[in-house]
């Protein structure tokens, strides 16, 4: 554990800043979200809780800011996996292959799967005005963001629709992320009855065939629809 000294210049306050969220996000790779807690991260981080907050007014804040850097991390790691349009490919193809690469991409990052999916029911209940509409801020960008590397993909779809499609694969993961990762007791269960297992889901088929059947009824809906 480091013991830090007084942070007295921008410079060292910044590094207390990126040591809090290094120490968040060694925890998340041990433990899920809801087992974090201020005064663990302070401990591990080697200040005080009350200089912790000097920093980050609460646990969800360091949180919240931890999810928007792994956003960008992951936005950045996906306009380089997925590919442009290939004319000589069929829409259907291109819609599957961009649904299987961003299913792969966020399976391979757990901690901000589990980050999403605890965004609005813990995460944005304990910060002051000013992070919450900072954070959305980030969020929409973030989405719009995502929407304009699936047009890349399916040009087909409208802008609008591409930002909904990215809007619908975040929010999904956000429900689906819990759903796919079952206790100790589950997964007995799961190997007892095999009536239950049926109810297993994995979250990289289910998510990619989400972003698939989305896809298929937006450019569907588009294409019947005479004002486009």
């Amino acid at each position: 554990m480091a013991v830090f000294q007084r942070a007295r210049s921008e410079e060292q306050r910044e590094a207390r800043r990126q040591a809090i969220l290094g120490a968040a996000a060694a925890m998340l790779a041990e433990m899920p979200v809801a087992e974090i807690t201020l005064n663990e991260l302070s401990r591990r981080v080697g200040l005080a809780k009350s200089n912790v907050l000097r920093y980050f007014e609460s646990r969800e804040a360091v949180l919240l800011e931890l999810l928007n850097s792994a956003d960008q991390d992951w936005l950045t790691q996906l306009t380089h996996d997925l590919v442009a349009a290939d004319p000589a490919a069929s829409i259907a193809a291109r819609c599957a292959q961009l649904a299987a690469t961003v299913a792969a991409s966020l399976a391979s990052r757990p901690m901000l799967c589990d980050l999403i999916s605890a965004q609005a029911a813990v995460l944005e209940r304990n910060v002051s005005l000013e992070v919450a509409a900072r954070y959305k801020r980030a969020s929409m960008a973030d989405i719009v963001a995502l929407g304009g590397l699936m047009l890349r993909c399916v040009p087909e779809l409208s802008a609008q629709d591409a930002v909904k499609l990215a809007g619908v694969t975040i929010m999904t993961t956000a429900a689906l992320w819990p759903h796919t990762q079952p206790s100790a007791a589950l997964l007995a269960a799961y190997q007892a009855d095999p009536e239950l297992a049926a109810m297993r889901l994995d979250f990289t088929a289910t998510i990619r065939e989400v972003i698939e059947v989305m896809s298929a009824g937006l450019l569907a809906r588009g294409a019947s629809d005479p004002a486009t």
